[in-house]
């Protein structure tokens, strides 16, 4: 058995906007990738426990893509979002308040297709461009 891979960033900003760039799909489709090759075409999104995602993942020269989707088992406003993917893997995002802005924490169960350390490196190479979204849109 593996164990939950996590990467987190800080971010000094207000949790609203952070929140708002997390969840609104004009932000998500403008941070979800790990390089600048790629590309978010599109993406859904029905943040409420029970509510479902989508997101659609393209190399921009169209040699490949895949939906990143799953359904929310647990969202607290602000706070916490917890989802399970298509695949049965199960993913923990936390914001927590510091003293100077917000821990942007995020768990997950690894796959099975590549090292932990490229899915680790992946992750946060998205969760950084998240934080130079949010630093963007203050």
């Amino acid at each position: 058995m593996t164990h939950p891979i996590s990467v987190e960033t800080h971010i000094q900003a207000p949790i609203e906007k952070i929140w708002e760039c997390w969840t609104k799909p004009e932000h998500i489709m403008q941070w979800t990738f790990a390089s600048p090759e790629w590309h978010v075409p599109s993406a859904i999104n029905d943040i409420r426990t029970g509510g479902s995602f989508n997101t659609r993942m393209e190399a921009k020269d169209g040699s490949f893509g895949f939906d990143f989707a799953g359904m929310y088992t647990n969202v607290v406003e602000n706070e916490l979002i917890e989802y399970s993917l298509e695949d049965g893997r199960k993913v923990k995002i936390e914001f927590i308040h510091e003293e100077d802005g917000y821990l942007v924490r995020e768990t997950f169960d690894p796959e099975n297709e590549n090292t932990m350390e490229m899915q680790k490196s992946g992750w946060q190479s998205i969760l950084d461009n998240f934080k130079k979204h949010v630093l963007a849109c203050l």
